[in-house]
């Protein structure tokens, strides 16, 4: 029982670790890896912007930066 607990502890540090460092990741450095995963896909025609997380919007959220206080939103062309 005591193992499971520990296990299920250090999961879980290390999700939410890991989450926050994808937080932290520079906005170009995030932008990077969404186009590549688009294009691997086929995707064409489309574009990401960068803005700040605060801002409404209606198009889709691909993704956070910049300590989470920016987002990128993808908009098909």
């Amino acid at each position: 029982m005591k193992f499971t607990l520990l296990v299920t502890a250090l999961a879980l540090l290390a999700f939410g670790a890991a989450g926050s460092a994808s937080a932290r990741a520079s906005c170009e450095e995030v932008k990077a890896k969404i186009e590549a995963a688009l294009e691997a896909k086929g995707v064409k025609k489309y574009s990401l912007e960068v803005v700040p997380k605060a801002q409404a919007t209606d198009l889709r959220v691909v993704g956070t930066c910049d300590g989470d206080t920016k987002k990128i939103i993808y908009k098909r062309e």
